[in-house]
């Protein structure tokens, strides 16, 4: 591998950048129109416009994107995470033509992405699952007696859905076929294929991660487990590790787990194994991820092993040089992201000129960024800004850091509003802090407030 381009954009475009130029290879980053100005067209060695905004035209168009490649020489694309990351016909072209794909190979990514088939694969080598169907399910009629087998609430989830998108919890029999019909198309509309299937949902629950790494020689290894619990419609704001609340035994029995899973599926790369964890430390696995995570600088915190210098290393044929015994994570690390959001209007995108940015600093504060003073953020992608990432020895203490770096962080500009403040809350919030809060915190916090009484004399 001697030149990379970098298939994706924003903050984890400049993330592989950099750490692509400290492995010494040339760097490429391709752009759309909307990105022309983001900060990684100045930090590549070369950049290359791939088409106007819409993804589909842009960061969608495996066409435009090859060509890319062949015009600028490079040997070898890293898909980031998001758009074509988890799209196997990506990967089967850049093998075609004679690409180096950083990730694993087309047939593994098509076998785990696909949620159904990776339950029929965990299932066999011995992971515990939430009670759910054991295939895809063909019509209202069989999802209505699935369901009334398995007991409300279910969740509808798209098989080939991603990133918290694609489902629908029903809590009541007389919802389940407005939710089918709804999943299959949304399914349809946002991954060109609507096979469902349905699982048991679990209210009270937290959502942790295993990182895993797998070098396709027989090598793989866990990175201990992320709690990405503190979310909004299943996307994450708030994330940390070590996931409060877990013993090292069951982290140990859980890493244990994805790193055979992953080996029997064949894995080659960085991936994720997603689970759910109920109030009485029962674990089922719920997907997984076949990319690098938004999340994965908290693992890096931890544990000292960049992740993307791994999936290069990985992806140019060598081999692990970490053993499981070797990882050992030390202290406690916190991300939040930073979103164009305005939490009191339901978390609408607020996109426009970024007037004013500053990142927050400090000994063990991490901001990854690809925007500046002067951005205009577009409408057309992910809001996420920045990620600003702590690392203290103890809970308390980093969360008193983050509380620190994110009151040092500035965002302003005309009509934008960030969910700052909202983060501030959440660290604020005695479930948080107390560690026992679940996926609901986040709905909670925002039913409360929405509940709460206005002072005196404020406006009404």
């Amino acid at each position: 591998m001697k030149a990379l381009l970098i298939a994706n954009r924003g903050e984890i475009a400049v993330r592989i950048a950099r750490a692509a130029r400290e492995r010494g290879l040339r760097t490429i980053a391709v752009y759309s129109t909307e990105d022309r100005d983001s900060a990684v067209t100045r930090l590549a060695d070369a950049a290359v416009h791939i088409g106007p905004g819409p993804a589909r035209r842009s960061y969608l168009n495996i066409p435009a994107i090859i060509e890319a490649a062949r015009l600028t020489g490079a040997d070898a694309i890293h898909p980031g995470c998001g758009f074509l990351s988890e799209d196997p016909d990506f990967a089967e072209v850049c093998a075609a033509e004679g690409l180096t794909f950083v990730g694993p190979p087309s047939a593994v990514m098509a076998r785990l992405g696909d949620k159904a088939s990776a339950r029929e694969l965990m299932a066999r080598v011995g992971l515990p699952l939430l009670p759910g169907s054991p295939g895809t399910v063909n019509d209202v009629a069989d999802a209505a007696a699935l369901a009334a087998g398995i007991g409300y609430p279910v969740i509808v989830k798209a098989s080939a859905g991603g990133g918290g998108r694609g489902l629908r919890v029903v809590r009541d029999a007389r919802d389940l076929a407005r939710a089918y019909r709804e999943t299959r198309t949304t399914a349809r509309a946002l991954f060109g294929d609507d096979r469902v299937f349905i699982e048991r949902y679990l209210d009270s629950a937290r959502h942790v991660e295993l990182q895993i790494l797998c070098d396709g020689q027989g090598g793989g290894v866990h990175l201990g487990a992320r709690d990405c619990s503190v979310q909004r419609r299943h996307q994450k704001l708030v994330e940390e590790t070590p996931a409060p609340g877990l013993s090292l035994a069951q982290v140990e029995q859980m890493g244990e787990a994805a790193v055979r899973a992953a080996l029997a599926a064949g894995y080659v790369g960085a991936g994720t194994f997603e689970f759910l964890v109920d109030g009485a430390g029962g674990w089922y696995f719920m997907e997984v991820n076949c990319r690098l995570q938004v999340e994965h600088p908290i693992t890096e915190m931890v544990t000292g092993i960049d992740l993307v210098h791994e999936q290069l290393r990985i992806a140019a044929g060598e081999p692990l040089l970490v053993t499981q015994e070797g990882i050992r994570p030390t202290g406690v690390a916190v991300e939040c992201r930073i979103n164009a959001e305005d939490p009191d209007r339901g978390f609408v995108p607020t996109p426009g000129l970024l007037e004013t940015f500053v990142a927050p600093a400090g000994p063990f504060v991490r901001t990854d960024t690809h925007v500046h003073s002067g951005y205009r953020i577009p409408a057309t992608y992910d809001s996420m800004l920045a990620k600003v990432v702590v690392w203290a020895p103890d809970r308390p203490a980093a969360l008193a850091r983050m509380r620190r770096a994110l009151s040092e962080l500035v965002a302003t500009g005309p009509g934008v509003t960030t969910t700052r403040e909202f983060l501030l809350r959440v660290l604020d919030d005695p479930r948080f802090q107390g560690n026992t809060h679940d996926t609901a915190l986040v709905d909670e916090m925002v039913n409360d407030r929405t509940a709460a009484p206005a002072p005196a004399g404020a406006p009404r």
